[in-house]
Order: structure tokens, then sequence, then C-alpha cells
């Protein structure tokens, strides 16, 4: 049923991929048109005005002229509109392909993050795959800002979530999952907006712009500016009126010589309210969708989103004031108005102080504006995922204290949300009390890996507020520990083996340590840097150490030898995956099954390539 689901999701999609090309292909020809069209009216207008005033009045041809630009300026206006639409259906386009990509894990159509992440450096992030290229947080990421691709890594790399923040993230993922049309239309906005300047908008440069040019407040002077200009007025009509000697001169000499001193203020205020205006119409292009939305029985998304919606607050309100600022303050490209203006009252200064004023009470109304933002995208993010594989499940968090009815960590149909359905084999696994430690044996390439960094995966997903791959699924709150890519470092003269030394000894560090949640650990192939004799002895005690401690995990192993040491110590159990030779190659079910491992096939790979054995 839920393939049924993601395969009609999917034909949807398709369907609206086709639909929005058969429109731009309609609107590219409209376009053609349009462009003709106005070819042929600057063509006839010019014939038109030449035979008007050869043989015609002078008026008549400026008449002419004036008739073919108005009709020119019409059809240009309307082919705008036609370019403008173009470039929305294409930005829709593209929304649409990335979902069909990101359904298919077509890793080359799925846009890279907005923050670019190297090679991760975080042993946890490297070991399940969570950042980086063709990483868990590239597949997921729709966010359209650094602060929002930020924001949804840090929930991949988080360790210690407070239970009520993914409880919270949860709702509103469930909340967000059905309303496609609305995530895309905040998708839309934001490309149209980092079309518009051709850059990555980044929320931040306004904060950043603000700390660099500081609100510079005139109050006291433009207090004293206006009454001098109050007194300008009042002696000039006295002194008309002859009841007064000429004593505005003196006020207006008084009045001009301060205003000239702080004339500097005003003119860079002209500068810093285009620069803000700027930035803020980016954001506005934003969050538009956001205060138009009617939050109507979505009460989760309401109380997030409800900075945007209070009318005095709202950010478009900020950038109606902040252009008629621009507007106002524009009139110093005409010298002389702008002089006669200033000259009667302190306008440019006034409009500065409204600027100032702005500026300060913006600045901690952006903080929020921006934590909202990135954490709705982040969000968005997630509710997009789930909503491109409706098969997967929402985690149920488990207490501690009631684990009678319930398993410490675990599902069904658990598989690895990287691969793609059709190469995907899932299972079911679980682990059932604390101190429940899982030996998984097999062959080479059997799946043993792949199962580690799928428990890892779901988990990290399960804590992020997103959907696991899996059909169900029930956890504690644990802390998560790895062991599976360890590498050495050539430059820091570490050798292999004493890098999985070190990252060993830090489980049992954390394993030790005196905290309420138990730890998760995952490792594969333990002490593989060294000879069979040496791993075997020191594989022993390590296993007996982490059976003393308070935690659940899988060693995976390819050392048959290990698995005899279930019937030894308390809580270890065993697992294997299997595979069969049919014609020659080696066939892989990537079941996992009860049990220590009854084949290996190291052997036959050499075999069958060639190698003696």
């Amino acid at each position: 049923m839920q393939e049924s689901k993601k395969r009609k999701r999917f034909s949807a999609l398709k369907n609206s991929v086709d639909r929005i090309q058969r429109r731009i292909r309609n609107l590219q020809k409209r376009s053609a048109r349009y462009s003709w069209t106005r070819l042929l009216i600057a063509l006839f207008g010019v014939v038109a005005a030449y035979l008007t005033f050869s043989l015609g009045p002078g008026w008549l041809g400026w008449l002419v002229i004036g008739l073919f630009v108005t009709i020119f300026a019409m059809v240009a206006h309307y082919h705008r509109l036609v370019i403008e639409g173009i470039t929305r259906h294409k930005t829709w386009l593209q929304i649409k392909s990335n979902h069909i990509a990101r359904m298919k894990l077509d890793w080359d159509r799925i846009p890279a993050p907005k923050i670019k992440t190297n090679k991760p450096t975080d042993p946890i992030a490297k070991d399940l795959n969570l950042t980086g290229p063709k990483s868990l947080h590239h597949l997921i990421d729709t966010a359209a800002t650094y602060g929002g691709s930020t924001r949804l890594q840090s929930w991949f790399l988080g360790k210690d979530y407070e239970p009520s923040q993914v409880y919270s993230r949860q709702a509103l993922v469930r909340e967000l999952e059905p309303l496609s049309n609305f995530r895309d239309r905040i998708a839309l906005n934001a490309g149209l907006a980092e079309k518009e300047d051709k850059e990555t908008w980044q929320g931040e440069s306004i904060l950043r712009w603000l700390e660099t040019h500081p609100a510079r407040l005139p109050g006291k002077l433009l207090i004293f500016l206006g009454s001098m200009a109050v007194a300008n007025i009042v002696f000039l009509i006295l002194h008309l009126l002859s009841l007064v000697p000429a004593l505005w001169l003196f006020t207006l000499f008084l009045y001009s010589a301060v205003y000239l001193f702080n004339y500097q203020i005003v003119t860079s205020s002209f500068d810093d309210a285009l620069d803000l205006e700027k930035m803020l119409r980016k954001l506005v292009a934003v969050l538009n969708c956001l205060e138009k939305y009617h939050y109507h029985s979505k009460p989760q998304l309401a109380k997030l989103c409800e900075p945007f919606c209070t009318t005095k607050k709202q950010p478009s309100n900020y950038l109606k004031r902040i252009r008629r600022t621009v507007a106002a303050v524009a009139l110093k490209q005409n010298d002389i108005l702008w002089l006669l203006l200033n000259l009667i009252v302190p306008w440019g200064l006034f409009f500065t102080y409204q600027l100032n004023r702005y500026k300060l009470h913006m600045k901690p109304l952006l903080v929020e504006w921006l934590d909202r933002l990135y954490e709705l995208e982040a969000l968005n993010s997630l509710a997009n995922y789930a909503y491109l594989n409706p098969g997967f499940a929402y985690p149920e968090f488990v207490d501690q204290s009631d684990l009678s009815d319930h398993v410490v960590f675990g599902g069904f149909g658990l598989g690895h949300p990287l691969l793609p359905d059709e190469d995907r084999k899932t299972n079911d696994f679980s682990f059932r009390s604390i101190g429940h430690i899982g030996i998984i044996s097999g062959s080479n390439m059997s799946g043993k890996s792949t199962f580690l960094r799928t428990l890892g995966v779901n988990y990290i997903l399960a804590y992020a507020g997103g959907p696991v791959c899996a059909t169900a699924f029930q956890t504690i709150r644990c802390r998560i520990f790895t062991c599976i890519q360890v590498s050495d470092s050539v430059n820091d003269g570490i050798s292999y083996f004493y890098a999985e030394v070190k990252r060993l000894k830090s489980l049992l560090t954390e394993l030790k340590k005196d905290h309420e949640w138990p730890l998760l650990f995952l490792i594969d192939e333990i002490f593989k840097g060294t000879n069979n004799r040496e791993r075997m002895i020191g594989s022993r005690a390590y296993l007996q150490e982490l059976a003393k401690g308070r935690g659940v995990g899988l060693i995976a192993t390819h050392d048959l030898e290990l698995v005899e040491l279930a019937d030894k110590i308390d809580g270890l159990y065993n697992y294997h995956f299997k595979e069969e030779v049919f014609n020659g190659k080696m066939v892989f079910d990537y079941e996992l099954r009860p049990g220590p491992c009854p084949t290996s096939n190291a052997l036959k790979i050499m075999q069958m390539e060639g190698l003696p054995t």
C-alpha cells in the first residue's frame, strides 16, 4: 500500500514536470512573438515619424512618436510579464525535478546543500555518512538559506537533545508533511529572490550590516534644527509683515551652518537606506507566503510563524517604511529640489532619524525572524523527506522507566535511507534490554557494515524529528557512539591500529560515564589493524569490558572465533548474514538471521578472481 502511495506521488510529480514544461514552451513562443512585435513597432514608428516630419507639420510628427513610444512601452510591459512567467515556471520546474531526484536518489541532480562541507571530521558523521556529498544531509536538505541548512545539519550532528525538543519537532514535521504546496511556495520565492540577485541569500548579512552600520541617532540635533526651521518661517513671516527686522537671516545662517556641519550623516544615510532596502527585500521575498498563509487547523505551525503574522512587526511592513525613506532621501538626486526642501525643513536629517529608528527596532526582530525561518526551513526539509517517502514511519519514543512492554531500540522493516528502493533490503531487529550486545558475523560484502549504519542513521533521523526508514520504530533516549570507518593520519603520525585503539578507548570512557542515558554503540571489525592472535585476545577482553557497561550495541566481525563468546558472556547474542554461490557468482540476500555465521567467503572470492588458494 505504501509503495503504491509512493508510486502515485512519483507519477504526480512527473505529470507536474510535464505540465510545467509545456507551459514554458508556450510562454517561450509567446515571448518570441512579443519580440517580433516590438521590433515591428520600432521599425514602423521610425518610418511613420520620418514620413510625418517630411510631409506634415512638426507637431504631428511628435504626436506619432509619442503614440508609437506608448504602444512600444505597453507591449514591452506585457513582454516583461511573460519573461517573468518563464523565470517563475523554470524555478518551479527545478523544484519539482529536485523532488523526483530525491525520490530516485539521483545524486547528480540533487542540489548540494547551501552550506558547503568537505569530508566530515566528526567520527559519527563520517561513519554514518551524515554530511558531505551523497550524505543524509545532502539528500534531505531543501533549505534556501545557509542558516536553514546549518540548522538541519546541527540536528543530525547533535548529541544532547532534550526529549521535549524532539517531540516538538516531530509534531511540526507531521503537521507540515501534507503541506507540499506550502513548502514549494517558500522554495519558489527563495529561488526567485536568489536569481534576482544572482547570489545565495544569507540572512546573517543583514545582521552583519546592522553591526557594521550602527544607528546614528541625531535626536537632539533634529529637535534643534526643527526648532530653528520653525523660527526661520516665523521670523520670515513677521519680517514680511514689517513687525520685526530681518532676524530670519541670522537664524537661517545658524540653521544652515549646523546642518552643513552634520551633513555627512545625511549623505551616508542615503547609501545605508539603499543597502538595507535591498537586503530586506530578499528577506520579504522569502517570508511573503508566511505572512499571508492561513494557519487554520495548524496550531504548531501557527505558533512557529507567529512573528511573521503580527501586523506592526511584519517584515513587509518594515520594508514599506524603509522604501518610503529611500524615496524621500532619493530626492537628493535633484539638487535644486533637495536644496529648497532642506532650507525650509531638515528633510534629510528627519529621514535619517527615521532610518536609525528602524535599525534599532529591527535588530531584535530580525534575530527572531531569522531564527524562526531557519527552524522552518529545517523542518520543511524533514517534512518533504517524509512526503516523498510515505512508507517511512515516525518513531515512538519510550521512557526508560517503561521498558517492560517496549524495546530499548529497534523496529520492523529497518532499511538504509541512502539506498535506492530497488536495492534496499530490510530487516527486523531490536535490543530487548539494557546490556544487550550483538555480534554480527558474516562473509565479506554480506551486509554487516551497512546494517550497522542502518541502525545508526535511523537513530539520527529519529532524534532529528523526522521519519525513519522502517515500518515501525521504537527507541529510548540514548547516546550514540560509532567505530566503523577509522582512518590513520600521516600528518599526525598515527597508524591505523593506534587510531582504532584510541577510538575504542573513547568508547569505553563514554560507556563508563555516570549518565542518565545508556550508550548505543556500533563497532565494525574490532581490532582489524593487528594480527589474528592478538586480535582475538584483545577482542575477548574488550567484549567482556563492554558487557559490564550500561549500553546496547552491535559488533560486526568476520572472525568466527568471536561468536563463541556468546556462550561465556551474559547479554551477548549472535546474528549473521550469509551468502550462496550460484554459477560461479556470490549471491547475498542481506537477511539478518540469529546465530553465528556458518560460512565464509574469502577463499571463494580469491578463487573466483584467479588467485591461488
